[in-house]
């Protein structure tokens, strides 16, 4: 997370130094995490006022049509700006990475200091199902909160049609303080009020200009306000060497980042979030680094519950996160991706190959 200074914007001699969490102001050495330890037997994620972005679609025909490739929905509002389906299949999934990282996290929606006693106007880059927006609307109920998407996935979308259809909404009611909007958060922003506090995660893969989007939310955020970024470095790894080189994980892993960077999306956006944020102008930056085990292999049990969740949402989602980039950029067919995430499922089951990876 990071904050926009309350001195002179223009002047970056009035900034306050900057440190991650874990190093020292001085020399900058980072804390040696200790490996993670393996269980005894365990081896057998607009404005919101009157006027709204030009860039901001309602809901038209043209966005409730959605294209259908290798069996998997995607959406149609500016197709080639999002790589990963739009389904129920994938929405399921999206809502069970939010239960993993709020179990990542510690059951914290947030990390940055937020004044929740007074009224506070929060974005939601990227929201997904909208799940974050509505339980920070639920749990702040002075906050006026807007989520924004590529796709109308979010609870209010479909609000009108169950009313219609079953004369019911229960399920999917939406706190008073929260809206949706579809949007490119890779346009220009036109938001006619800044924000007291921006949020963003699990946008790897889906963004071709970080440092624009990060200048973005600087540019939009009241000075003195926050801004928080939680992403992923998709590389996979093991700690004590039980992922093995073009193994089917590691050769899954591998290809996946090369459809990515192929595609014009960084695959690797966590560990840069920092240097980027900095670069921006933000001060009093903080840095977390999470590692996320997949699979329930691990002796604590905070990180077994992550584990067991992780490997569930990635089983799940194997398939939509592989076969639009793998049959674009890489050239491959269904027959041939459909064998390689086999041997990645029996793999990720094994509890011998201790694999994980960064948020």
């Amino acid at each position: 997370m990071a904050q926009v200074p309350q001195a002179n914007l223009d002047n970056p001699n009035t900034l306050p130094a900057l440190a991650p969490i874990g190093a020292e102001v001085n020399d900058g050495d980072v804390n040696v995490e200790p490996e993670l330890e393996v269980a005894t037997g365990s081896e057998s994620d607009s404005a919101l006022g009157d006027e709204v972005s030009k860039y901001t679609a309602s809901l038209t025909s043209s966005i409730e049509k959605f294209i259908t490739e290798n069996g998997r929905r995607y959406h149609s509002h500016r197709d080639e700006a999002y790589i990963m389906p739009n389904d129920d299949s994938e929405l399921d999934r999206l809502d069970l990475m939010h239960q993993l990282l709020r179990i990542v996290m510690k059951e914290k929606l947030h990390l940055a200091p937020l004044d929740t006693t007074k009224p506070v106007r929060i974005l939601d880059v990227g929201t997904g199902t909208g799940i974050w927006a509505v339980e920070m609307g639920d749990q702040y109920p002075l906050a006026e909160i807007l989520g924004t998407d590529l796709s109308p996935t979010q609870s209010t979308w479909w609000v009108k049609f169950f009313e219609i259809r079953f004369r019911s909404s229960d399920w999917c009611r939406v706190p008073p303080n929260v809206k949706f909007e579809i949007d490119d958060v890779e346009e220009e922003w036109t938001f006619t009020q800044p924000f007291d506090y921006i949020h963003s995660r699990y946008m790897v893969g889906s963004i071709r200009n970080w440092p624009r989007l990060i200048a973005q939310s600087y540019n939009h955020v009241v000075p003195g306000g926050w801004v928080e970024y939680h992403d992923f470095d998709a590389r996979y790894y093991s700690e004590d060497g039980s992922l093995v080189k073009d193994s089917p994980i590691d050769s899954w892993v591998t290809t996946w980042m090369q459809a990515s960077n192929d595609a014009g999306r960084d695959p690797q956006p966590g560990p840069k979030l920092f240097g980027w944020l900095q670069e921006a102008g933000f001060i009093n930056l903080k840095q977390e680094r999470y590692r996320i085990p997949v699979g329930p292999w691990p002796k604590d049990n905070h990180l077994k519950m992550a584990g067991a969740w992780n490997l569930v949402q990635l089983e799940d989602g194997l398939e939509g996160l592989t076969l639009r980039l793998y049959t674009q950029f890489l050239g491959w067919t269904t027959d041939e991706i459909q064998v390689l995430l086999a041997k990645v499922r029996r793999d990720l089951q094994n509890p011998r190959i201790h694999v994980m990876y960064d948020l």
